[in-house]
């Protein structure tokens, strides 16, 4: 399993921004969820291409059974 992190970084204007690493397809939204809700919600959100690795792979998979 490869290491997941979070970073935090914190703006002169209060804004929060959360950077995951090490996290393929969309569990980086299951990762900081938690941390979200208590910063108040997602403002404005921007997915890595790692994000969308795994939905490709998904989809070659499903290609090559024939689905």
């Amino acid at each position: 399993m490869e290491l997941q992190e979070i970073d935090i970084f914190i703006e002169k204007d209060g804004q929060v921004k959360l950077e995951v690493r090490g996290v393929k397809g969309p569990g980086c939204l299951d990762l900081t969820r938690d941390l979200e809700k208590a910063l108040g919600g997602a403002v404005e959100r921007e997915m890595r291409p790692e994000a969308y690795e795994a939905i490709e792979q998904s989809n070659q998979e499903q290609q090559k059974q024939g689905f």
